[in-house]
């Protein structure tokens, strides 16, 4: 069973209700918990994060990138993501149950 959820949100052109799936869902759901400190690949390892951003922006999703700077054995730089739409999320699984 897949989740999937519709979700209302704000951003500066007003107010839209989509839905949204697999792993875009998971990211915004991460995104919705960190909250105004964000989160990281680092924080929340996933596969593609520049990917999930990058279609949930197209879908109007007003999501900030910060870029750092990290040390470590694999030194470099990432991105740190903050969401800035509110967001209100209603979760149902594939076979049409609430969550």
């Amino acid at each position: 069973m897949s989740w999937r959820a519709i979700v209302n949100f704000k951003n500066r052109d007003g107010t839209r209700r989509i839905e949204i799936k697999g792993r875009d869902l998971w990211a915004l759901h991460e995104l919705v918990k960190a909250g105004p400190k964000g989160c990281t690949p680092i924080t929340r390892p996933g596969p593609r994060w520049s990917g999930y951003v990058y279609n949930l922006r197209k879908a109007g999703f007003e999501i900030e990138t910060i870029h750092e700077g990290h040390k470590g054995a694999f030194p470099g730089r990432h991105g740190r993501y903050v969401l800035h739409s509110a967001v209100q999320v209603e979760w149902t699984s594939d076979s049409g149950e609430a969550a």
